[in-house]
């Protein structure tokens, strides 16, 4: 009997787990990326890197479990190139060129600045607090990336073929939350909307998101200056040519 009842606590917590899982489905969908210079087509069929949220209508979401991603630092390039996180968690920046790199942040979201360190080295940055992280090099300025530090436990990043799924949905109404790097806060507010969630889980309609009215627009470094011309890697990285 001692033991039988030993074993009750860990049943019941069982039973309350998949309780759980039964009233919480599963959320996808797919979006569709429109061309600013052509409208209706966009010859780039990678519709990927668009963050995609849901938020508990009327209440706060539950805390997520701590995440760690990896955005490396590949052939001049972050990869990926947009990473989604839930507050608290931690994205490492792996360096795996042969040269020096230095991330940092300081136009929006969690200023950081990892500051440069050496090929085959890594550094991690913990975001603490929502919004969307504009990552860039300190030493190569057509470098950048996203990071979407979202409040919840419930999010997706798109694959090239727009299609994005959210697993463990409870049932409930969730306020839909969308960012696209090329697209005006304007043009996906107008996307953002109330969706109720059964307990069977959800197909959204497609999201045709548009990237009229988006212009690159240069950065500056670190220090708030112009990028210095940029004559060799060797001639620029301490260590690099050794």
């Amino acid at each position: 009997m001692r033991d039988a009842g030993s074993k009750l606590p860990v049943r019941l917590i069982a039973l309350v787990v998949c309780a759980g899982l039964l009233h919480a489905g599963l959320v996808t969908g797919a979006v569709e990326i429109t061309n600013s210079q052509e409208p209706g087509v966009r010859k780039n069929k990678n519709y990927s890197g668009v963050a995609i949220w849901l938020v508990p209508v009327g209440k706060p979401a539950p805390a997520a479990p701590p995440r760690r991603e990896q955005m490396l630092q590949k052939n001049r390039h972050f990869v990926p190139h947009v990473v989604a996180i839930p507050v608290g968690g931690t994205v490492d920046f792996p360096n795996l060129d042969p040269i020096f790199h230095n991330a940092f942040s300081n136009f929006s979201g969690q200023p950081f600045d990892t500051a440069l360190y050496a090929p085959g080295t890594s550094r991690g940055e913990t975001f603490k607090v929502p919004g969307i992280v504009r990552v860039f090099c300190n030493i190569h300025p057509t470098m950048s990336a996203i990071i979407a530090v979202v409040p919840t436990p419930w999010y997706a990043v798109t694959g090239a073929t727009g299609k994005f799924s959210i697993a463990n949905v409870p049932a409930g109404d969730y306020e839909l939350h969308i960012f696209h790097e090329r697209s005006l806060p304007e043009n996906v507010k107008f996307l953002e909307r109330t969706i109720t969630v059964p307990e069977v889980g959800l197909t959204l309609p497609l999201i045709p998101i548009t990237e009229t009215g988006w212009i690159a627009t240069p950065h500056m470094n670190k220090y708030g200056h112009q990028y210095p011309p940029v004559a060799s890697d060797g001639s620029t990285y301490p260590g690099a040519g050794k």
